[in-house]
């Protein structure tokens, strides 16, 4: 029988930090999955190299579910993202490798494909107006049937949700940028600038907005009213999720489509969401949400509520997690739309990946497995460098939700 003979965590920095776990089978198959947590990569790291992969060595890399059973419950102190993050990085590295064996794409292994591609969205944005809807014509220009809109308040100086170079990515070197927020000037300036894109663009494609957590309930539901206009695909996070019920005071006022989900790391963390239809997409990922095992759980559960896919798919989850999505979202009744920004060219120096851009979509790997390489002797010219994801602090000082 075929045993885990060896587990090995590789962190790397090629654009910007990656945390990878690769299994190797006693019969010498391989298997990858992604373990990275932005701004605390090495607090997962740590949690594999020191506690989980000691756990893996001489296990049958076929007993997925088990594997995952153990790992969650025998753990006692359960959930949050670190631990999940970290199951993740097990459950993906293990259906990769059945995959292999089987001489399958995994898409297969969960049943085939729903679809013939997934839809897919990406960022626009712009320091003002002008520039950002330039960057939608870019975009629509590319072929995406789906865009995201964020300008920079002005006057205000926060710059969330606008790229600085070829990809958005937020953490900075050594410590937190502090960075200025609103409330007020972002709700007097968002809704026109999503006026403004569909004025110029029409409604022939999907536009997406990004709350990011920075509203309170009563607030995002006007925000939420005031663009009812403009038809919007969602927005996303329109409040902390912490406290759940305020979604339903966001729904008894606006019909625009809620998205909440990308750092919930698991079904009890939206069961409430789902199952009293308060949101209208699930946002869960595939590495934060415990692998491709525990995803298929909460999209399963979503689809008895009419809850549709939205999974998270930032420059900070790696190659790998995104192959793993695109395998979950071919193959799920229930999707919805796939983020997808692309990655910095030095990511592709050290992950290879067989996923495809092709009007509007990206279509998996047929390769077995999730189709995804990685390169050590690449990986060697990325060490890891410290860094973190901004704060927001209000105009008076006080530290805001980022």
């Amino acid at each position: 029988m075929s045993t885990i003979a060896r587990a090995e965590v590789l962190v790397s920095s090629p654009g910007r930090n990656f945390v990878t776990l690769r299994i190797t089978t006693s019969d010498g198959v391989t298997g990858l999955g992604d373990a990275t947590l932005n701004g605390r990569e090495l607090a997962v790291a740590s949690y594999l190299r020191d506690h989980l992969v000691p756990l893996l060595i001489g296990r049958d890399p076929a007993r997925i579910e088990d594997t995952w059973q153990y790992l969650y419950r025998g753990a006692y102190w359960r959930r949050g993202p670190v631990t999940m993050t970290a199951i993740a990085a097990v459950d993906t590295a293990l259906w990769d490798i059945k995959g292999k064996v089987a001489g399958l794409p995994v898409y297969q292994l969960l049943g085939g494909r729903s679809r013939n591609g997934v839809l897919v969205y990406s960022h626009a944005s712009g320091v003002d107006v002008p520039s950002l809807l330039d960057d939608v014509a870019r975009f629509r220009d590319l072929g995406y049937l789906a865009v995201r809109a964020q300008a920079a308040v002005p006057d205000i100086g926060g710059s969330y949700g606008v790229r600085k170079g070829e990809v958005y990515e937020p953490a900075a070197t050594s410590l937190p940028d502090e960075q200025p927020w609103s409330t007020e000037a972002y709700l007097n300036f968002a809704p026109g600038y999503l006026r403004a894109v569909r004025d110029r663009f029409g409604f022939d494609f999907h536009l997406l907005h990004d709350v990011h957590h920075r509203l309170t309930p009563i607030e995002a539901a006007r925000f939420g009213k005031d663009v009812e206009e403009c038809r919007l695909f969602w927005m996303e996070d329109p409040t902390p999720a912490e406290n759940q019920e305020a979604f339903r005071l966001i729904r008894q006022h606006t019909t625009t489509p809620i998205a909440v989900g990308e750092n919930l790391t698991s079904i009890w963390d939206v069961q409430h969401l789902i199952t009293e239809q308060l949101i209208d997409y699930v946002r869960t990922t595939v590495v934060h949400a415990g692998g491709i095992t525990h995803l298929r759980r909460i999209f399963d559960l979503a689809a008895l509520y009419q809850v549709r896919t939205g999974s998270h798919g930032a420059t900070d989850l790696s190659p790998i997690s995104l192959a793993a999505a695109v395998h979950v979202d071919i193959s799920v009744p229930n999707f919805g739309i796939q983020e997808y920004m692309g990655h910095a060219a030095e990511t592709a120096e050290v992950f290879r990946s067989g996923v495809r851009f092709e009007n509007g979509m990206l279509l998996p790997s047929e390769e077995p497995g999730l189709g995804v390489e990685y390169d050590d002797e690449a990986a060697e010219r990325f060490p890891y460098e410290p860094k973190y994801l901004p704060v927001a602090r209000r105009l008076d000082g006080s530290v805001h939700d980022w």
